[in-house]
């Protein structure tokens, strides 16, 4: 027994019977089992109980042990001063301040199951994909689960946009550059990606947005892969990237992006260039995402984005390649870029003006394919198929947010299988 589980119980009221008994033997009616706090204080505000014929109103502490009071030293603190009810799951200890006050402790070790608390503990101790996965049953996930977890998780990237737009005067376009960044870096470079967008001046790209080569030589500049011109090109990047950095007084600061653990096509040389394509192509980049309404309305923005034509025979400076064709964007490549950066930030933009926006956001990502990953391939192996990437997205932020961190307890899923 933990006192999470116990809160658990107690905030469910999962019981063997009701005809509750304080440890003197007097009957003790709960009217409210008040509201579970997740905050400091009480772990139960605005209870109600009726003693020795008496109805009280007021706070509920609940401890595995009557003398983990003591322990945890809430004698004396005026936030535990309204208390009018202890609930233990074993009574060791009288505590003498309780019987001054006539306040009840209520002992729960004979009202509880034994055989739920051998499931819970099952739970914890599992080492398999998810804890519960032995008894597991696509059948178990709660109605609209997938839209309650996608909802969830937009609003917690929510706060981190929000968060980075107090720091750049509410500017959703830097913003949308440092988010495009990130996803264009895909796992192994997002953060190196993400780094260089906050590095530059987003006025200074924005000025320079017109002109490609302009663009890929203070992208490539930043990376500090021009300081050795490798062929006539690379000459052109050097000297446009020099008339920047005194034009514009760009930073001395560089990025060094990975290549290793990347197909090719994945290279931070071709995503990049294509970065700088998209912008070169959309001079209203950040308008046009906010405003389409359909997901291939989106996907014609990405559809002519390439990388220049440097690119056509190489994946590196200098080094011709075997494999030549125009480096264009995939569609996977182009839906993680939507489910990573675009629709976060459009539900940012409308979720305080517009009221039809989740659902909106819950149809574009309806529209999504499944993503394909390690994770969701074990889901796939307990026989749930996502259909899309809502169902994909939700699978992803409850096996990180509870399954890996054995939340069973706050888990839609977890509360279902301990109450039947």
């Amino acid at each position: 027994m933990n006192e999470k589980l116990l809160q658990y119980l107690w905030n469910f009221k999962i019981f063997k019977s009701f005809d509750f008994k304080d440890v003197d033997g007097n009957d003790l009616e709960i009217l409210d089992f008040g509201r579970w706090n997740f905050d400091s204080g009480p772990d139960f505000l605005f209870g109600k109980i009726k003693t020795n014929g008496l109805v009280i109103a007021g706070n509920i502490e609940l401890h595995v042990k009557s003398s983990d009071w003591i322990f945890h030293k809430h004698s004396g603190n005026p936030e535990f001063e309204n208390i009018i009810a202890h609930v233990v799951f074993l009574h060791d200890i009288e505590l003498e301040e309780f019987t001054n006050k006539n306040i009840p402790t209520l002992e729960l070790k004979n009202y509880i199951d034994e055989n739920l608390l051998s499931k819970y503990e099952s739970l914890l101790q599992e080492t398999q994909f998810i804890p519960c996965e032995k008894i597991f049953n696509p059948k178990d996930l709660p109605f609209n689960f997938h839209e309650e977890n996608l909802l969830k998780k937009l609003d917690e990237k929510s706060i981190e946009i929000e968060d980075s737009l107090k720091l750049y005067q509410n500017n959703y376009e830097a913003i949308l550059f440092q988010q495009l960044a990130y996803a264009f870096g895909l796992k192994v470079n997002a953060l190196l990606f993400k780094q260089l967008a906050e590095s530059i001046d987003y006025t200074v790209f924005n000025k320079i947005r017109q002109n490609q080569t302009q663009l890929e030589a203070l992208l490539f500049g930043m990376c500090n892969w021009l300081e050795k011109p490798t062929d006539e090109k690379t000459k052109i990047w050097k000297r446009e990237f020099e008339f920047l950095k005194i034009k514009y007084q760009l930073p001395e600061f560089y990025i060094h992006p990975k290549f290793s653990k990347l197909r090719p096509p994945n290279f931070p040389t071709i995503r990049l260039s294509q970065l700088a394509s998209l912008y070169h192509q959309n001079q209203n980049l950040f308008s046009k995402l906010i405003n389409a309404k359909k997901i291939n309305e989106i996907n014609q923005i990405f559809s002519t984005v390439k990388a220049s034509a440097y690119w056509d025979n190489r994946f590196n400076f200098g080094k011709i390649s075997t494999v030549q064709g125009e480096k264009t964007l995939t569609k996977e490549f182009v839906e993680l870029v939507l489910i990573n950066a675009v629709l976060p930030l459009k539900y940012t933009y409308h979720k305080n003006t517009d009221e039809n926006i989740p659902d909106e956001i819950l149809t574009l990502y309806q529209n999504i394919s499944p993503e394909k990953n390690t994770i969701i391939d074990q889901w796939k192996s307990l026989k749930v198929k996502p259909k899309n990437a809502l169902e994909t997205q939700s699978l992803l932020f409850h096996y990180r947010n509870f399954c890996q961190k054995k939340e069973c307890l706050r888990c839609s899923i977890g509360i279902r299988l301990m109450n039947s």
